[in-house]
């Protein structure tokens, strides 16, 4: 190979491993904060009416497992980039 290639080879690898690290960041950084909104919510509602708690802390896990999944595709993606 000559040296071209090689500098295009490492630029690529570089590249491809910034975008990974954003993608995961990022991807992990927002659902984090949604799933503590949503609790924060979730606790304030319930604080307000402790009657209803075990119809919003079910509404709660739902969107919980929802907001998750987010995280989950974002690893997904920062996989692909990675062995893409």
């Amino acid at each position: 190979m000559s040296a071209e290639a090689n500098i295009v080879a490492s630029n690529l690898d570089s590249i491809k491993l910034i975008a990974m690290a954003f993608t995961i960041a990022v991807g992990g950084m927002i659902p984090a904060l949604s799933i503590g909104k949503v609790g924060a919510k979730a606790m304030e509602s319930i604080g307000r009416n402790p009657e209803s708690a075990s119809k919003v802390m079910t509404a709660m896990l739902i969107a919980a497992a929802f907001i998750e999944a987010i995280a989950i595709y974002a690893l997904v993606v920062a996989l692909i980039i990675k062995f893409v």
